[in-house]
């Protein structure tokens, strides 16, 4: 069983997978939006079946008093079509300051700028993703 992880971006969605047993999270790639919301969600449809993976999770970015903006309206319609284009169970994820950590991270590795904008997407989908396997392996052990 393997999990997809997505950062939702407007130009880049960032990806990560779990490994089989669903305990790691691993970057993926970092998928650049073309010019038609069909054609980007056909392409991410057409890898998560190659992937054949069971599950996806989203970040879904609230706002920092947990409130739904603008780019979280739009994360949950984006999880509503992929969830009806491939029939997987999605999860939304409260990814606030993800993308604050994964930029702090690829600082202290001293990437250049332009590195760390070309890494910075998948590996906030890589702590949205191990977040959620975190959660679910824990509620596991406290039944």
């Amino acid at each position: 069983m393997r999990t997809l992880g997505i950062d939702y971006g407007r130009r880049r969605i960032g990806l990560a997978l779990s490994d089989e047993e669903g305990i790691l999270a691993s970057p993926l790639r970092v998928y650049i939006r073309g010019h038609s919301e069909e054609k980007d969600m056909a392409a991410l449809v057409s890898l998560i079946r190659k992937l054949e993976a069971t599950e996806l999770v989203i970040g879904l970015p609230l706002n920092m008093d947990g409130s739904h903006g603008e780019m979280a309206l739009e994360v949950a319609e984006f999880a509503r079509r992929i969830q009806q284009e491939t029939g997987l169970q999605v999860e939304l994820y409260d990814e606030r300051l993800t993308s604050q950590e994964a930029e702090r991270v690829l600082i202290e590795a001293n990437l250049s700028r332009r590195r760390r904008r070309e890494h910075r997407d998948s590996l906030s989908a890589v702590l949205i993703l191990q977040g959620h396997l975190d959660r679910r392996r824990s509620s596991k052990h406290s039944l």
